[in-house]
């Protein structure tokens, strides 16, 4: 069911839901010469601006720059860093201004959405990027098809998510968070990273690592 609770009580949930290791990744190293590969590289490959497009990753984006000016060592910079295995699950804008209007807020705007998505403070967002992160394992679309019931380690220490494949037959992932009062997030659009060590699929909506 849809959220209520004001902004600042969201924020104080998720801060009680895990606590959050700097141990969990290694941050990004100096880029090399190589092709960037990383999901950073896909993520600013727009430009890095807002924009009308609510299937493209600009909250998302601002999000990560936003933690890791916050804090430079956060294993969030995992996602710059091209020689790490992972994958990862991306929310489009549209998902985030669902996160905005569920906890009681005005989503309105891509700047707006973004601007009260970092009023839950930097260690939220933090936690909340890290949850969408599985690492040391690239899962493409076609191995996840295949992954019914299983869960997946999280960046987030502590924190699972689960794989749900509903309908023989039909290629559909939904992943279970940790909050089971709330719609599950759905795989929209499988494979959207570049070849590499990272894959990557943009879901419907923001993964929650606590119950809200």
């Amino acid at each position: 069911m849809p959220l209520t609770r004001p902004l600042a009580r969201t924020a104080a949930a998720l801060a009680a839901g895990a606590a959050l290791t700097a141990s969990a990744l290694a941050a990004a190293p100096a880029a090399s010469a190589a092709p960037d590969r990383s999901l950073a590289a896909l993520l600013t490959s727009d430009g890095d601006r807002f924009d009308r497009d609510g299937h493209d990753f600009d909250v998302l984006t601002e999000a990560v720059l936003a933690v890791l000016e916050a804090k430079p060592d956060s294993p969030v910079g995992v996602l710059a860093d091209d020689s790490v295995r992972l994958t990862a699950f991306l929310p489009d804008d549209q998902a985030f201004k669902a996160l905005v209007r569920d906890l009681g807020g005005r989503a309105g705007t891509e700047e707006r959405t973004f601007e009260s998505v970092a009023a839950l403070g930097i260690d939220t967002v933090e936690q909340v990027l890290l949850y969408h992160v599985v690492p040391g394992a690239t899962i493409r679309g076609r191995q996840a098809l295949q992954a019914d019931g299983a869960t997946l380690e999280t960046a987030l220490p502590g924190a699972t998510l689960g794989v749900r494949v509903p309908y023989r037959g039909v290629d559909l992932v939904r992943l279970v968070d940790a909050d089971p009062t709330d719609r599950d997030a759905w795989v929209v659009d499988p494979d959207v990273a570049p070849r590499g060590r990272q894959a990557a699929h943009a879901i419907s909506l923001v993964l929650r690592p606590a119950d809200l």
